[in-house]
């Protein structure tokens, strides 16, 4: 995945709003748990954007997020639950695109996104 163009405001969002005095990995996983929490409106429909082995979502396949998975599934990336072919599931929100959404869930989906293609990570 190529690295993002770098985007101060996205860099000082995160910076000063969602992982603000963390310390370690831990705390910037809850930094950004809690900035999705508050800032995804649910539901919301997303098309996959790229497959990914741990998910059965296909490229250009098309579900509806329905909330942020539990706290718990989400220590060392961010997953949405979404419902899939008669079930529900929680997928990595790097791997969807919102359609439709209202402008707060397509900043923090795009922050998420961000922060993954700088190839950022949650310091140990």
């Amino acid at each position: 995945m190529p690295k993002a163009k770098r985007d101060p405001a996205r860099e000082e969002r995160i910076e000063n709003e969602i992982i603000v005095d963390a310390n370690g990995g831990e705390e910037q996983a809850m930094g950004w748990y809690y900035y999705l929490e508050e800032q995804l409106h649910f539901p919301f429909p997303a098309k996959c954007v790229a497959p990914r082995t741990i998910s059965p979502l296909r490229k250009g396949e098309t579900v509806e997020a329905v909330e942020l998975a539990p706290e718990d599934e989400c220590n060392r990336e961010m997953f949405v639950t979404v419902k899939w072919e008669n079930r529900t599931l929680a997928v990595p929100l790097m791997q969807l695109q919102p359609s439709g959404a209202d402008e707060s869930t397509q900043q923090a989906v795009g922050d998420w996104h961000y922060w993954v293609q700088q190839g950022y990570e949650f310091a140990d």
